[in-house]
Parts: C-alpha cells; sequence; structure tokens
C-alpha cells in the first residue's frame, strides 16, 4: 500500500536515469543540494551507491534502483518504488545513453545498433509511460537528455544521432498529447563524460581519423565543459522550466536557463 505523504509538501521528488556517474551524478548532486528526494536509476548499484551517498551528503533522499531502462517492466518497478518511498514524482530526467556501436552502417552489428536505439529512445519512453499519471498529477516536468547530434549527420555514429533525432521528435509529439505536463529536449554541450572518453579512444579504424582527432582536440584544449555545468541546467529544467519550453529542444547555456539556474543552485555543490 503506497504511503499517503512520506515527504514534505515542499520537497521535489525526481527521477535521475544514468545517475551512476557523469552527468547524471551531477543532476542527482544538485538536486540533492536543494533537498529534493531523488531516485536514481543506472546498471552499477556499486556506483549508484556513491552518488546516493553523495545526494546524502548535500542534504537530498536518494533512492538507488539498478535498472536496464531498454525493459519496461524495469522501469515500472522504479516508478512503484518512488512511488512507495516518496509518494508522488514531480520530475524525470532521462539521461542514460551510449554512444555505441561506432561503426559505418554497411558493417554494424544489427543487434548493437537496436540496443543502442533501446537504451537511447525506448528508455525515455519505458520510463515515461511508466510515470506519465503520476507526473500528470503533480504537472511535472520531464527533462530527456539530447544531443547536438540530433541535428548532425556524423559518420560511424548513426544509431546514436537516430535516436537523438527521434528523441527530440517523440518528445514534440509527447507535448501535444500530455498537457499537464511539461516535456523538454536539452542538449548538454560537449562534457568531459566517459562518452567522450569513448570517442577519443576510439582505434579500431572505423572512425574517420579527423573525426577522432576533433574529439582529442576538445579534450587537449580544455573545451570539454566538466558534467556539473550543463548538469545545472538540467537540474533547474526539472524543477522549473516553465510551460512555453514545453516540446522544444533547448541549449544549456541558454541565459534564460543557465542565469536562473546559477541563481537556484550556486557555483558548486558545497556553495
Amino acid at each position: 500500500m503506497r504511503s499517503e505523504l512520506p515527504v514534505m509538501n515542499n520537497t521535489p521528488v525526481a527521477i535521475v536515469t544514468g545517475a551512476s556517474r557523469g552527468l547524471g551524478a551531477a543532476v542527482a548532486c544538485w538536486l540533492g543540494k536543494v533537498g529534493a528526494a531523488v531516485t536514481l536509476i543506472a546498471r552499477s548499484e556499486e556506483k549508484l551507491n556513491e552518488t546516493g551517498d553523495e545526494v546524502r551528503r548535500l542534504g537530498g533522499e536518494p533512492l538507488v534502483c539498478r535498472a536496464d531502462v531498454s525493459q519496461y517492466d524495469a522501469c515500472r518497478k522504479a516508478v512503484d518504488k518512488t512511488l512507495d518511498r516518496f509518494g508522488r514524482i514531480d520530475a524525470v530526467v532521462n539521461n542514460a545513453g551510449i554512444v555505441q556501436p561506432i561503426s559505418a552502417i554497411a558493417r554494424t552489428d544489427p543487434a548493437e545498433w537496436r540496443y543502442n536505439i533501446e537504451v537511447n529512445l525506448i528508455g525515455p519512453f519505458n520510463l515515461i509511460r511508466a510515470a506519465t499519471a503520476a507526473l500528470s498529477r503533480q504537472n511535472g516536468r520531464i527533462v530527456n537528455v539530447s544531443s547536438g547530434a540530433a541535428n548532425l549527420a556524423l559518420e560511424t555514429v548513426s544509431a546514436y544521432c537516430t535516436s537523438k533525432a527521434a528523441l527530440n521528435h517523440f518528445t514534440r509529439v509527447l507535448d501535444a498529447e500530455e498537457t499537464e505536463v511539461t516535456a523538454l529536449t536539452v542538449r548538454p554541450g560537449v562534457v568531459d563524460t566517459n562518452m567522450q572518453a569513448v570517442l577519443r579512444n576510439e582505434n579500431d579504424n572505423a572512425m574517420p581519423a579527423e573525426q577522432i582527432a576533433y574529439y582529442r582536440q576538445l579534450k587537449d584544449r580544455g573545451e570539454l565543459e566538466p558534467p556539473s555545468i550543463p548538469a545545472r541546467s538540467i537540474a533547474w529544467l526539472a524543477l522549473y522550466a516553465p510551460r512555453e519550453f514545453s516540446g522544444r529542444f533547448l541549449d544549456y547555456d541558454d541565459d534564460r536557463i543557465r542565469n536562473p539556474a546559477l541563481e537556484v543552485f550556486g557555483e558548486s555543490f558545497s556553495s
């Protein structure tokens, strides 16, 4: 039987996927800093527990859910656990994503290409499908983490580009259908995460040499954003995105997002 109000009325409740490291972990930490209850979802329970410890240290209340978002039942169970523990859901941040396979279309393993779509596109669908009723009750928010690759034709990462383009349009349809929920996609910029490391370290000749060189130069020149910067914008969107943002594909460094996010959260987790 679900609890009536297990959290304070003014305490936001959010679900963050891909929360074991990088961008997702940083989003969870910003939410923790303002005292949010945060359900953390990823496949690595050990890393999730580390994120949970940090969320708790910052003042939030974590709930760790080890799950593969490509599986609907896993997402449904995570939503049920969130409702059982916290009583409601105010926001969902679909951040979990993979870039692989890195291969020309003609040589790509079909199973690997399909799994990319299952994580990057079907994963957000699964969690949204499971959480929509709860989000509607709260006039909640959905932030789907997309990529500039949604608008680019990048060689050897066809599944990633395709999944992100589809995620953007899926979010537009979601906005048309779910008028009680604010749903948007966000471009997080080029972030210093494990995904960038995978691209830099590509060495099996699948990716054009100039493309690999570009990713390596980003790191060498210090042009990658630390995860905390775009994560702050994403956390603000999860809590405060206005209804007029719904259905849109927004940049993390848009002044309408970046400036109020800085006011709410400050410069760092500890400040």
